[in-house]
């Protein structure tokens, strides 16, 4: 039985959702902030700020952790380089969440999730 095993599928199955959620990751590492849904912004915040967590320690068990997740190593080595660093004194709460509009095609609410 599935009791509270809550889990957002964005309406897609398994093998796109994390699909999806790798290349948003990996956007959002690159580019340090990403316009998208709410919805999809809040499923992709817990996933990142734990490689995030992860990157603080420089060592070769938490880099091939990261290759694992990450599609491209250009992400991974941001995180070690210069994210990792810049939170090192920092307990959690690497991102935040900005609301935005409703997009015009179809009203979805929109949001940016960006470093803090």
């Amino acid at each position: 039985m599935r009791h509270q095993k809550v889990r957002q599928k964005l309406g897609r199955p398994r093998g796109h959702r994390r699909a999806l959620l790798k290349n948003l990751a990996n956007s959002l590492i690159l580019y340090e902030h990403i316009k998208t849904t709410e919805a999809k912004a809040k499923v992709l915040k817990p996933k990142v700020e734990r490689l995030v967590t992860l990157a603080k320690v420089v060592d070769l068990h938490k880099r091939r952790q990261l290759l694992k997740v990450l599609p491209t190593r250009n992400a991974v080595k941001k995180l070690f380089e210069v994210l990792g660093p810049k939170y090192k004194e920092r307990k959690g709460g690497y991102l935040r969440i900005i609301k935005l509009e409703p997009r015009q095609g179809d009203g979805a609410k929109m949001a940016v999730i960006e470093f803090v």
